[in-house]
C-alpha cells in the first residue's frame, strides 16, 4: 500500500494519543505521530484536536491528501516479523551514523586548531535523518543539501578523505578545495551541492527531479527512475522558493522527497516563534501532496517513512513532504556560543541520542553484540584519522586554478592570448588592492 491521494482520512496531529488498545494488544512498532508530550521543543501548549473522518466521498470535491500513519500501521499489523531491520541493515545504519558523528567531532577539533576556515556547521544529533533516508537510495539518485552538508555527502558515498580535504581547502577535496564546508559537491555520487543560503537548493532539487521525469517520459529512457532528496531546515519553510517548488513538484508529479530537518532552531530563532503554524508537514497537503511528521531522533522510524516516500516517488506517484523533528547537539556553527537554548531542552534531546538508541535496539534484539559494535567504532576511528592525515598532507590548489569554474569561457579575461592564465602575469593585479 502507498500514500494515497484518494482516501478521506485525516492526518493525526502531533502529540496525538493513539486509539486505546486492550492490555493484550502489542503496541505498534512504528507510529510517526506518537511522541512524548514535551517532544516539540520546550513548549507544552501545542495541542491539536484530531478532525473526524469525512463520512462519504464527494466526486466534485478534490480528495484529501493524507499522511502515512495509517498506511504504516496497516503494513506493520500485517507483518509477521517483529524486527524492523535485519542484522546486515542494522550494522550498515550504525556504521553510517557513527561515521557521521565521529567525522563532525573531528571537524570541531580541526577547526579550533586552525585547519579549517570560514563557517563550519556540524550535524551532531541529526544523523538519523541522513542515514535513514540516504542509505535507501541508489547511486543514481540525487541529493541536494544545505550548509550542514558534510554528513549528507558521507552517507551518499563520498569518501571521508574527499570531504575532509575539501574542508581543509586542499586540491584533493571533492570540489578541489574551492567549495569548502558549505558547498560539498560530487558529480560521481550525484550530490548536487550544499548551499549557503537557505532555500537555495530547493529549486535545484526540483530541477533534478524534473530532469528525471523528462528523461523517462519524453526521452523514453527506461532506466531514468532517479529520485531526488531535497534536505533543508525549519527556517527555510517560510521562504518563497519552498512554496513555489512544492507547487511545481505537485503539479508535475515530480519524483522528489522534500525532507525538513526541523531541529527547532534557525540560528538563534526558535521555530515556535518564527512560524504561525509550527507543524510544517501540514504544508504538504495544502499543495496536494502527502505531509508526514516523524521522530527524527529515531533512525528506524525515519527509515520506514523514507522507504515509502522514495518508493512512491520512484513509482511516478509524485512528491512527499517529510518533517523530521530532530535536534542539533552543537551551536548553529562552530562560531556560535550557543547561549540562547534552554539547557534543560538540550539535556532532554541529548538523552535521546539517535546513535545510542540504535545501539540499544541492536543489542536488545540480538542483532549485534557489544564487540561487533566496538569493532565498527574502531574501524571508523581509523577512517577519520586517515582522512585527517590525507587532508593535511594534500597540496593546496594551484594558483592557476583561481579562475576555473568562474567563467564559462575564461579566454579574453581569465586566459591571455598566449594561453596562460592572466593571474600568473606579474602585472595582473596592478592597480588593485593586494591582499
Amino acid at each position: 500500500m502507498s500514500f494515497s491521494a484518494t482516501k478521506f482520512a485525516q492526518p493525526l496531529p502531533i502529540n496525538s494519543v493513539a486509539a486505546s488498545r486492550s492490555n493484550n494488544d502489542k503496541p505498534l512498532s512504528f507510529d510517526p505521530f506518537r511522541t512524548s508530550s514535551s517532544f516539540l521543543g520546550s513548549t507544552h501548549k501545542l495541542r491539536y484536536n484530531a478532525v473526524s473522518k469525512i463520512p462519504q466521498h464527494n466526486p466534485h470535491r478534490r480528495s484529501a491528501v493524507v499522511a502515512v500513519s495509517d498506511v504504516v500501521k496497516e503494513k506493520k499489523l500485517k507483518s509477521s516479523a517483529n524486527l524492523l531491520i535485519t542484522k546486515e541493515e542494522g550494522l550498515v545504519l550504525y556504521e553510517d551514523m557513527v561515521l557521521g558523528r565521529a567525522f563532525e567531532d573531528m571537524c570541531a577539533q580541526m577547526y579550533y586548531r586552525g585547519k579549517m576556515f570560514g563557517f563550519v556547521h556540524l550535524y551532531n544529533g541529526q544523523e538519523a535523518v541522513s542515514t535513514g533516508f540516504i542509505k535507501l537510495l541508489k547511486k543514481e539518485d540525487y541529493v541536494v543539501s544545505t550548509y550542514r552538508d558534510h554528513v549528507h555527502a558521507l552517507s551518499k558515498g563520498v569518501s571521508a578523505r574527499a570531504v575532509m580535504s575539501e574542508l581543509f581547502g586542499k586540491a584533493t577535496g571533492c570540489c578541489r578545495g574551492q567549495g569548502g564546508s558549505m558547498h560539498m559537491f560530487s558529480k560521481e555520487h550525484n550530490v548536487l551541492g550544499g548551499f549557503a543560503f537557505i532555500g537555495e537548493g530547493i529549486p535545484v532539487a526540483t530541477g533534478a527531479a524534473f530532469s528525471s521525469k523528462y528523461r523517462r517520459e519524453v526521452l523514453k529512457e527506461a532506466g531514468a527512475d532517479q529520485v531526488t532528496l531535497a534536505f533543508f531546515g525549519d527556517g527555510t519553510c517560510n521562504n518563497g522558493q519552498f512554496f513555489e517548488c512544492l507547487n511545481m513538484a505537485a503539479l508535475w508529479k515530480l519524483p522528489i522527497v522534500f525532507v525538513v530537518e526541523n531541529n527547532l532552531w534557525a540560528i538563534g530563532m526558535s521555530h515556535l516563534r518564527a512560524t504561525s503554524d509550527p507543524e510544517i508537514w501540514k504544508k504538504g497537503p495544502a499543495f496536494g501532496m502527502p505531509g508526514v511528521h516523524v521522530d527524527g531522533m529515531d533512525v528506524l522510524k525515519v527509515r520506514e517513512v523514507a522507504k515509502e516516500a522514495i518508493e512512491r516517488a520512484r513509482r511516478g506517484e509524485g512528491p512527499t513532504l517529510v518533517e523530521c523533528e530532530t535536534y542539533r547537539f552543537r551551536g548553529h556553527s562552530l562560531a556560535d556560543p550557543d547561549e540562547l537554548r534552554d539547557p534543560a531542552e538540550k539535556a532532554h534531546y541529548a538523552g535521546r541520542d539517535p546513535i545510542t538508541a540504535l545501539k540499544n535496539y541492536l543489542i536488545e534484539n540480538k542483532l549485534a553484540n557489544e564487540q561487533e559494535l566496538k569493532n565498527i567504532e574502531k574501524k571508523i576511528d581509523e577512517v577519520i584519522e586517515d582522512s585527517v592525515e590525507f587532508a593535511d598532507e594534500s597540496p593546496v590548489p594551484l594558483r592557476s586554478q583561481l579562475l576555473e569554474n568562474v567563467f564559462v569561457d575564461p579566454k579574453g579575461f581569465g586566459i591571455g592570448p598566449d594561453g596562460r592564465y592572466r593571474c600568473e602575469d606579474p602585472k595582473f593585479t596592478e592597480g588593485t588592492a593586494q591582499v
